[in-house]
């Protein structure tokens, strides 16, 4: 290992304070003893009022959005330089742990901090964003910081509602923010350069690789679909075995031909079936009808079409011998998203010279990052966790593996941010 800008020392006592700041922000929560903290909730503007702080102290000028998200910049050599943009969220699921999305916003506050310590200004300024909403907890769409950022937010969310009726509308208005004003939270392509994230895995590869950091290749895409195999229902006594038209021993043939299928063909595909119900649903009914939902994901998309192509006709196969009908209807789709091949680099020279090895992997959790790539170049910079355990209070992470990530993480934005204002020569 290489020495690092950011000492042993002094990553060791960042950390320290990024594990507190985590702590500090996990008692901001709607729940006692639990933590929830959803969009434009009183919760999550006393969230942005901490973190406008920690980036106040850190030399940053600080403003929150039109949309809610907290903002801050440290300027560059030259004023209104253009801009290397850090982040993550700052919202959580229900019951949620502490580190998904609040440690990719607290670390790049030290790296700021780092920076204005040493009085140290870079060809480009730095910008540090606490996206309001990444998981879509509350209003059942998600990305609605990044994507008014990035200016897509599509017409009809400012009447989506919560559960309690409240639109996204008004509950802009009770924040203190006006729906009219949502496109000002959109930037100027030319405004940033490129767009970097650091992130708990929410995975078990890096623990199994016993390694603490690992750089992002592409966030997975993803088909998600609603099926059924319809046969016919029977007296589970009276129907012989060469007679039945069983709907559930389909499905589960199915079910084990995708897995077996799946593990063979590319060890970056994933395919889940989440749901299963029966019909009739009888201790003594052959079943006659099952509903299945399938969840396929990769970091390619040729790849992962292939793969769902030929499941869907494996399951019309297994249908066709069984003498049932099979049909499939996809309810979701979302493509993969590559992250940049120069960001990739930089991240992996950094990578290497923190910890002496690199180690690349997709993500298979969806990120800000997505919202980003429609405008800018991206790269992801991966945390181990404990077990791989995400969205769930037993998420941890090692403060010892904080402190590595924060010197590949200054070390990265220091060299990108050096090389080049404009980004030609880097990001691709």
């Amino acid at each position: 290992m290489g020495d690092c800008l950011m000492s042993a020392d002094a990553a060791a006592q960042a950390a320290a304070r990024v594990m507190a700041r985590c702590d500090a922000l996990a008692e901001i929560s709607e729940t006692a003893g639990q933590l929830t903290r959803v969009y434009l909730s009183p919760e999550h503007l006393r969230a942005n009022a901490h973190v406008g702080e920690w980036m106040q102290a850190a030399g940053m000028q600080v403003w929150q959005d039109s949309v809610g998200n907290i903002c801050g910049r440290y300027e560059g050599v030259q004023p209104g330089a253009p801009a290397l943009l850090l982040g993550s969220h700052l919202d959580t699921v229900r019951d949620a742990g502490r580190y998904d999305g609040m440690l990719g916003v607290l670390t790049a506050i030290e790296t700021v901090q780092w920076l204005h310590q040493h009085q140290l200004r870079l060809p480009l300024a730095i910008e540090i964003v606490g996206f309001g909403d990444e998981e879509g907890t509350r209003f059942g769409i998600t990305l609605l910081g990044s994507r008014g950022i990035t200016g897509t937010w599509p017409s009809g969310w400012l009447e989506q509602q919560d559960a309690e009726g409240i639109s996204v509308a008004e509950a802009l208005r009770t924040a203190g923010l006006d729906a009219g004003n949502i496109a000002q939270a959109a930037r100027q392509v030319s405004d940033i350069v490129a767009y970097l994230e650091l992130h708990i895995e929410q995975g078990p590869c890096l623990e199994q690789a016993q390694l603490p950091l690992g750089v992002v290749t592409a966030i997975n895409g993803a088909r998600r679909l609603n099926c059924r195999f319809i046969g016919e229902a029977g007296h589970a006594g009276t129907v012989p075995m060469q007679q039945r038209k069983d709907a559930l021993a389909a499905a589960a043939e199915w079910m084990l031909y995708a897995e077996k299928r799946t593990t063979e063909c590319n060890p970056h595909l994933v395919a889940t079936f989440g749901t299963l119900q029966c019909s009739p649903g009888a201790v003594n009914v052959i079943p006659g009808e099952v509903h299945l939902t399938l969840d396929v994901r990769g970091p390619e998309d040729q790849p992962l079409a292939a793969l769902l192509a030929e499941l869907l006709e494996t399951a019309q196969a297994i249908a066709q011998r069984r003498g049932l009908r099979f049909s499939a209807e996809e309810y979701y789709r979302i493509d993969a998203t590559r992250c940049d091949s120069g960001l990739q680099a930089a991240l992996t020279r950094a990578v290497m010279q923190a910890q002496g090895a690199a180690l690349s992997l997709p993500s298979g959790a969806g990120h800000d990052a997505i919202a980003i790539a429609e405008r800018w170049p991206v790269g992801m910079l991966f945390v181990r966790c404990d077990r791989g355990i995400s969205h769930h209070p037993a998420e941890s992470v090692m403060a010892q593996d904080v402190a590595t990530a924060l010197q590949a993480y200054l070390q990265a934005v220091h060299d990108l941010a050096s090389r080049s204002d404009s980004g030609s020569e880097v990001f691709q």
